[in-house]
């Protein structure tokens, strides 16, 4: 369904030059404000950056941001709704029906969620380089890089009494300490009916027009009480029009703009194909867990949605790598970068050979991309997860803290705990259903004989596993999980848990596929990585991006309409083009009209703006990121990207591609007239 789009968006990679596009996921340690300034006559003050920075928060995945006084925090319905669906029970099915709190008494309590803001940067590039260009084997750096990181976010952390991380840009080219504000006391407040945020369902994802309410207020406390934000976004009742600039704050997930050919080349083979093989038998495991009730339904559905989700994205990306007009461009651009580098003698010497070696890793990647994916069972069970975590943790914690896993290091403990103790619900039978067929697509795919295949299933066929896992573990329980974790080794190496019996037995085989993936692959596109930026910085300075990387950025366009066969699309919908759709497909599933709406049909402005599109790049994470404008206002919510928008993990093009955003009128125009919720829209609006 995608191969005539991709075909002619990948003729567009060539066709449309970066120079007049909006170009770019910037970093808010150096924005854009020179392209700002001659684009649109706007340069964002020092003030205006900082503001707009420390009202943005991550929720691990997606993006959400303070906009209120109060604490109050605003992200996409679709990006809470695995908090709503934990919420949710039998009698009261939150997803389906909505939730208002009109009190603070009546805001529920989230489990396991915990938002992350950013507050404090500081550059550690030249401090790494010296370890990464010193001698030693690409091994021995990576082991002095590691353990150098360590320090210094140890040290940056008690210099802040912040949560630190690491963040790599320019695939290595550079290396930063983010220091984050943390909250894990976060309260549902409002979220109104699934069929209201995700109106047209699949057949109108990724699309344009929409017409969606897609959107969720949280409440962060602290000390019980809710917490006083220094910096939140004023939701403004004014709007935008078309033409005007608009700018985008939030957490893109992974763009791969400037991987090599190699490094797409593996994306293209193995590593997509493979990803979609694995969702495309979970999501048809969920459907049939779904099909045997209501119950399994409600249970099932948050997994269903989020892979029908992720599988359209999949495979689109698989379509556009396959595209030989869209890997022609790709190549070329390095084979340019690489003829200019020849040009240079000195830098030609220090960095020709690095792609040559980046290919030589992918190749050897290639040997166990397989197996390595389909070893990871935990990622299908929270309980398989956290018998993981117990063995592996309670091993490395008796180690220096600069030679643990990344994941189990001081600075990192806490998310550790805080996962490892989430009290969400956990659904045993439908976890054993997944588990089994994971265990089953290992058998499929490997073989039998397959030394890890024997190892994990003894003997056992995988629904028999799975079943006397995790019917027999008492891991649902916090209390011996918590138990478990203040034993330490001892009490873990003592367990007859049969989670905890399996995750030790195959604790090995993790080990050692995690030590060759570091040594032969890790360290060799860290080494490569950082070469191959430090050659385009030789040559073309900073005058493009990083790619993202889950981290907070700054987009910026305009709003915008775009043409499409022989018509063209507008900037907005409205509630009339809701009623509208839903009367044009007979009131029927995924075109019915919510409920409230239909009610509500005589008090709304039907030419109140609903969505809107806008030439600002996003990808996946930027849902729940505020559209901001000139004075730091929010106007706008952003839910989805048109199909065209694919393009933007792998190159950037601005003829069709657009970011979808409920609009802050149509957002407000809901909450007075559609959920009773004036007193929250007047908390939106003060000033």
């Amino acid at each position: 369904m995608f191969r005539r789009l991709f075909a002619a968006l990948a003729l567009l990679v060539t066709a449309v030059s970066p120079a007049f596009t909006d170009e770019g996921m910037w970093p808010f340690d150096y924005p854009p404000t020179g392209l700002l300034q001659s684009r649109y006559g706007f340069t964002p003050s020092r003030e205006w950056l900082q503001h707009v920075q420390r009202s943005v928060l991550t929720t691990g995945g997606g993006t959400a941001s303070f906009v209120s006084p109060d604490g109050l925090v605003l992200t996409n319905h679709h990006v809470a709704y695995g908090q709503i669906e934990k919420l949710s029970s039998p009698e009261h099915d939150y997803v389906r029906d909505g939730f208002f709190a009109r009190t603070r008494e009546e805001e529920l309590r989230c489990s396991g969620l915990e938002l992350k803001l950013l507050w404090e940067t500081q550059d550690v590039t030249a401090q790494v380089r010296v370890v990464m260009n010193g001698p030693g084997t690409a091994e021995e750096r990576n082991t002095k890089r590691k353990a150098l990181l360590t320090k210094l976010e140890a040290a940056f952390a008690k210099k802040t009494g912040l949560r630190v991380d690491t963040v790599q840009l320019y695939q290595g080219g550079e290396y930063w300490l983010y220091a984050y504000k943390t909250f894990d006391d976060v309260r549902l407040v409002c979220a109104p009916d699934e069929q209201a945020a995700n109106f047209g369902g699949d057949p109108d994802n990724f699309g344009f027009p929409r017409h969606d309410l897609d959107f969720t207020f949280y409440r962060v406390y602290v000390n019980g009480q809710p917490y006083r934000p220094e910096h939140w976004l004023r939701m403004t009742e004014r709007g935008i029009a078309e033409g005007d600039l608009v700018m985008l704050a939030g957490h893109p997930g992974r763009t791969n703009r400037l991987r090599t050919a190699a490094q797409l080349e593996f994306e293209r083979d193995l590593d997509r194909p493979i990803r979609i093989g694995l969702q495309e038998r979970r999501l048809a495991v969920y459907q049939r867990y779904a099909a045997l009730g209501a119950e399994q339904e409600r249970r099932s559905r948050n997994a269903m949605r989020g892979l029908e989700n992720n599988l359209k994205r999949e495979r689109g990306f698989l379509q556009l790598l396959r595209d030989p007009s869209f890997f022609a461009a790709k190549r070329a651009e390095e084979d340019g970068l690489r003829a200019r580098l020849a040009k240079r003698p000195d830098l030609a010497a220090k960095y020709g050979d690095a792609w040559d070696r980046m290919a030589a890793a992918q190749a050897e990647l290639r040997t166990r991309a397989r197996e390595r994916s389909l070893r990871e069972v935990g990622r299908v069970s929270s309980l398989v997860d956290a018998a993981n975590t117990l063995v592996r943790l309670t091993a490395e914690i008796e180690k220096p803290n600069e030679k643990r896993f990344r994941e189990y290091q001081d600075d990192q403990l806490g998310v550790t705990r805080f996962r490892l103790f989430s009290r969400a619900p956990v659904y045993t039978d439908m976890e054993e259903t997944v588990l089994a067929d994971q265990l089953q697509m290992a058998v499929d795919s490997l073989g039998a004989n397959d030394p890890w295949v024997k190892l994990a299933l003894d003997g056992r066929t995988p629904a028999e596993l799975a079943h006397a896992l995790l019917s027999g573990t008492k891991l649902a329980d916090v209390a011996e999980r918590q138990r478990l974790f203040e034993g330490g080794r001892k009490a873990v190496e003592a367990s007859t848990d049969p989670l905890i019996v399996w995750a030790r037995s195959l604790d090995a085989s993790y080990r050692e596929m995690r030590a060759w993936q570091e040594k032969r692959i890790e360290s060799v596109e860290v080494a490569e990585g950082l070469r191959i930026a430090e050659a385009r910085f030789q040559l073309d300075g900073h005058t493009s991006p990083p790619d993202a990387t889950g981290t907070l950025r700054l987009s910026y366009g305009k709003v915008a309409g775009y043409p499409q066969t022989e018509s063209f699309v507008p900037p907005f919908t409205t509630y009339y083009g809701l009623f509208d759709r839903a009367v044009a497909f007979g009131d029927r599933d995924p075109f019915t009209l919510p409920k409230r709406i239909r009610a509500a049909e005589s008090r709304l402005a039907l030419a109140t703006p609903l969505n809107f599109v806008t030439t600002c790049e996003s990808v996946g994470g930027n849902s729940g990121s505020p559209f901001v404008n000139r004075e730091g206002e929010l106007v706008g919510l952003d839910f989805d990207g048109n199909i065209q928008s694919f393009l933007w993990t792998f190159t950037t093009a601005d003829y069709q591609s657009r970011s979808v955003a409920v609009d802050s009128r149509g957002l407000l125009e809901s909450l007075r007239k559609v959920y009773d919720m004036g007193g929250l829209a007047e908390e939106l609006t003060k000033r």
